[in-house]
């Protein structure tokens, strides 16, 4: 994996000194600048858990991806900076109000100094930063305030705050994981008609005053409070957006 590639690839330009500030500031331009998709899996590309193939994607074919991809390369590039940064496994909070199975999601935990912060680039319209792992706490962040509590046994849990009350994101363990282990869920979601990824293909990112989305065949842009939406009639519009607002190709 060629660093300086990487940061090139999120437009990075600061320093890289292993500590919190840096962190937030990698989260944001990664966040703002790789999106969040799930274009290979309707395009029937298979989806290899090998950093050599993702890196390939996301940073010389100028593409995203989804958890397992934009977390695990991430991760990665954590590493090679010096962070201290562990892959963990997460269980998503569905529409059923239950949890999913392990390994489901892929998320980071960084530790300076005896803290540890939940680190997150794979999880679409989610936190911008670091979120501290100090339990009941509200903590602010520019896509809305989170608490991280305790769940059960040794899963803790991340919630959105919306109009004061606790909407479950994901539960989590800290313990370790290894990249091999999330190969049967990533799997799944690119074979099962099961999985939420495969029923439409999306692509979204964040912008500096909202959030661009091409879900299915529909198109929205966010801009501070006000939505514009359309719906693309063929393959060629599609494509045109995807090149014009995302500056992704499709092989």
């Amino acid at each position: 994996m060629d660093k300086a590639q990487y940061l090139n690839r999120i437009k990075y330009k600061g320093e890289l000194k292993p500590n919190l500030k840096v962190l937030t500031a990698l989260q944001k331009e990664h966040l703002f600048n790789v999106p969040f998709e799930n274009l290979d899996i309707h395009s029937h590309i298979p989806i290899a858990l090998k950093i050599n193939s993702i890196y390939k994607k996301i940073v010389q074919k100028n593409r995203g991806g989804f958890c397992y991809e934009l977390n695990g390369l991430f991760y990665e590039l954590l590493l090679s900076l010096k962070f201290n940064a562990k892959r963990i496994s997460a269980r998503v909070y569905d529409q059923k109000k239950e949890y999913s199975p392990e390994f489901d999601h892929f998320a980071i935990i960084v530790e300076f100094e005896n803290s540890e912060y939940l680190v997150d680039v794979g999880f679409g319209e989610f936190v911008f930063e670091p979120l501290k792992l100090e339990l009941n706490d509200i903590q602010n962040d520019p896509s809305g305030d989170y608490v991280i509590d305790k769940y059960c046994d040794d899963y803790f849990r991340v919630n959105k705050v919306i109009n004061g009350e606790l909407i479950p994101e994901y539960i989590f363990k800290k313990t370790q994981r290894e990249l091999f282990d999330f190969k049967e869920r990533c799997l799944y979601h690119q074979t099962n008609p099961n999985s939420h990824f495969k029923k439409k293909r999306l692509i979204s990112k964040p912008t500096k005053n909202g959030r661009i989305t091409i879900s299915g065949n529909s198109l929205k842009v966010k801009e501070n409070d006000v939505i514009k939406e359309k719906t693309l009639k063929d393959e060629a519009e599609f494509n045109y957006e995807l090149s014009n607002l995302f500056n992704v190709k499709i092989d």
